[in-house]
């Protein structure tokens, strides 16, 4: 792919864009304004590449890293970009000081992003000349193999913008979700904050374990989740589709509803029973092996949905 892509902050968000870029045949050119943080993101990145090309999630590691540019400044890995990606911490302040300086360094066509998973692009967006070109682009933590991107932008935000970023997105092999109107959390997070406090409320009243808990979602709702969206799950689940199934359970849900009314926060008592539970099972010492056993589990439902794409 013939584009020139600014990867801004090179942690583990913006490694992971950058993979995701250069394995699509992107120029990448990465800055951080911390310098030994390129280094070392170059190293961390080879190595998750050895175990993406394991998968087959890489075709030829030489070339992808050969598409990669460490930056000395962030004006050397704007030049000649087509689209920037912003990864910096999750600080407002930092937002707006990055975005004015990118705004004034990029040529004027070019989409400014940004990685953040809470904050909203009117925040850190209003002052600047260029804000018409400036959004939200938020991904699944690791994007390389979960290629869900939330597109949300300002209302000044222009339509020309958010068609170019979603076009990117897909081809480079992201699935883009325009999120229409700005709204805290965007869209998954609002959804996983959902099933999240129903799963602590659950727990807390004593309804169920939490590994019991984790079994329903593993082994029960996410099997089908792993390929199908809430809509279609119940459009597939009645015999005459959607219109049927709301007819058939619409009651039990509302009644279901008005008992998750509660927006008090999760108990200190909670938290710490489920983080019990959960080092009983993983120590602490092993979580970092865990999440190893994590991205290699995505990697393989990865090469699995490529190769189902064609059913």
């Amino acid at each position: 792919m013939n584009l020139t892509v600014a990867i801004v902050g090179s942690g583990l968000i913006g490694q992971g864009w950058a993979l995701v870029f250069g394995r699509a045949g992107c120029n990448v050119q990465m800055w951080d304004g911390n310098p030994q943080a390129l280094p070392d993101a170059m190293t961390a990145m080879r190595s998750l590449a050895v175990e993406l090309k394991r998968y087959a999630l890489i075709d030829d590691m030489d070339a992808l890293f050969s598409r990669l540019k460490p930056c000395g400044s962030l004006r050397e890995a704007l030049k000649g970009a087509d689209y920037v990606q912003e990864n910096l911490p999750e600080t407002l302040a930092i937002k707006q000081q990055i975005f004015q300086e990118m705004d004034g360094l990029a040529s004027p066509e070019v989409v400014l992003a940004s990685s953040t998973s809470s904050i909203p692009t009117s925040a850190f967006t209003e002052q600047l000349a260029g804000r018409a070109r400036c959004l939200v682009a938020h991904p699944v933590n690791p994007p390389y193999l979960i290629p869900a991107v939330e597109i949300s932008g300002a209302s000044w935000t222009a339509g020309t913008s958010v068609e170019r970023t979603a076009s990117i997105m897909r081809s480079i092999g992201q699935k883009p979700v325009i999120v229409k109107k700005e709204i805290e959390g965007f869209i998954l997070n609002r959804l996983q904050g959902a099933v999240l406090r129903e799963a602590f409320r659950l727990v807390e009243q004593g309804y169920v374990d939490p590994d019991d808990l984790d079994t329903t979602i593993r082994d029960g709702l996410g099997l089908r989740w792993s390929f199908m969206g809430p809509f279609e799950t119940i459009d597939l689940n009645a015999p005459e589709g959607l219109a049927d199934y709301c007819a058939r359970y619409g009651e039990l849900y509302r009644r279901i509803a008005q008992a998750q009314t509660s927006t008090d926060p999760w108990s200190a008592d909670l938290v710490n029973h489920l983080h019990q539970d959960r080092r009983e099972r993983v120590p602490l010492e092993d979580v970092s092996k865990r999440r190893i056993w994590r991205d290699r589990r995505l990697m393989a439902l990865a090469v699995h949905k490529k190769q189902m794409e064609s059913l």
